[in-house]
């Protein structure tokens, strides 16, 4: 019988914010911008836009059934409110889990692309290094962990307003209007197409709810990092997105494994090494959270008893699900080993769109079950009504196409 404890409540809202929105910058505006530039062209703000708006309407269910359910497996348990169907709870954790794991095996190629700009090692020995080197730390214990995620997030910050400061000019040539342009060659389709590979940079607040059993105050804590680590990073990604499809045409941002350090260099600034250093660290960052999300989801899948209770192994000293950190750590290193940036990027984005859209018909459900909670938010029903319609046609259109 594997022996169960209970995990420590060490994280306060400044850290928790730090937390998420280290893992949202991390995720794509230092790895794949350029990518999603190569699809939208100039509509690539918009494309951003698109995609924070279709997340947006997610990340409010997901503040109000936080503050409902502070509990780690969070998005199968909201399912298992609302519907009582366990098998529906656990794939959903296990697609959880799928998304994490490709994300940051994207993350740790786009961690091998800058390093490669200055250090010859080979992409897989590079990738898989981190993963190695973060899974330790994420077994050494939840705080240091996410002070280590808050370091790296301020430095990704820093990073992202460097890019604004050294091409404030570019803000000379623009209008407020061009955040929402279509490039006339690529059209409307290529926008939308744009947005479903987009929206992998604004994933990382769904995976904040997975340690609520770590947070103090959870039902007001967890609702208001959501929010104010969803707002910062939308702010960030639109100028920054503006400044480097100004600077730097669609095309070449396509063809670069940094894109913004390149963008960094096209302003005639010196210290680009700093900017890719940033990135280093915004992708390590995002390796680092998604390493806890699978990890806790496997743990609290197991603690709902749905799972084998080998996951709810902890560490002796460290209070921290180590079984379940191995067993994610492993799959990780076998993902970045097998699939390309991109692939791995929509896979993320698709399962993640499949999951806010039951994320959001839970709390339909829920709602209309139980209308009075103690959480710290409430949505009007129609917030989560349009999560799924604008989700579900975010994924209807990428089949299509």
């Amino acid at each position: 019988m594997a022996k169960s404890g209970h995990l420590k409540r060490n994280l306060s809202l400044p850290l928790l914010t730090l937390y998420g929105l280290g893992n949202i910058l991390g995720a794509g505006i230092y790895v794949l911008v350029g990518k999603v530039a190569g699809i939208a062209g100039l509509g690539t703000p918009l494309a951003f836009l698109i995609a924070m708006l279709v997340a947006g309407l997610t990340a409010f269910s997901y503040m109000e059934l936080a503050g409902r359910f502070p509990v780690s497996a969070s998005v199968s348990v909201y399912l298992h409110k609302a519907f009582g169907r366990r098998w529906l709870s656990v794939l959903i954790g296990f697609a959880m889990i799928l998304g994490g794991i490709a994300s940051a095996a994207a993350l740790s190629q786009g961690f091998a692309g800058y390093l490669r700009l200055y250090v010859n090692v080979p992409a897989p020995v590079a990738s898989v290094g981190i993963i190695l080197v973060i899974g330790l730390i994420a077994i050494k214990g939840i705080k240091e962990s996410a002070v280590l995620a808050a370091v790296f997030t301020l430095i990704e910050i820093i990073g992202l307003l460097l890019i604004i400061w050294v091409g404030r000019n570019a803000f000379d040539q623009i209008a407020v209007s061009d955040v929402l342009r279509i490039d006339p060659t690529l059209g409307a389709g290529g926008v939308i197409a744009g947005a479903f590979l987009a929206f992998y940079a604004f994933i990382g607040f769904e995976d904040m709810v997975n340690v609520s059993e770590e947070v103090k105050n959870p039902r007001k804590t967890m609702p208001l990092a959501i929010l104010f680590s969803l707002l910062i990073s939308t702010v960030l990604y639109i100028i920054v997105v503006v400044v480097a499809v100004t600077i730097v045409s669609p095309q070449e941002l396509s063809s670069s494994s940094a894109p913004l350090a390149l963008v960094y260099e096209r302003t005639g600034a010196q210290g680009v090494i700093a900017l890719t250093l940033i990135g280093l660290l915004a992708t390590v960052n995002g390796i680092v959270v998604q390493i806890i999300m699978g990890s806790r989801v496997l743990y609290g899948l197991a603690k709902q008893g749905w799972i084998h209770n080998k996951f709810l192994k902890l560490h002796k000293t460290n209070q921290t699900p180590i079984f379940a950190t191995v067993c994610i750590v492993g799959a990780m290193i076998f993902a970045t080993l097998t699939l390309p940036i991109v692939s791995l990027a929509k896979v993320t984005s698709l399962l993640l769109l499949g999951i806010f859209i039951l994320v959001n018909a839970s709390l339909i459900s829920v709602k209309r079950k139980q209308k009075i909670h103690k959480g710290y938010i409430t949505v009007p029903i129609a917030i989560p009504i349009l999560g799924v319609i604008c989700s579900s046609g975010l994924i209807l259109y990428q089949i299509l196409s």
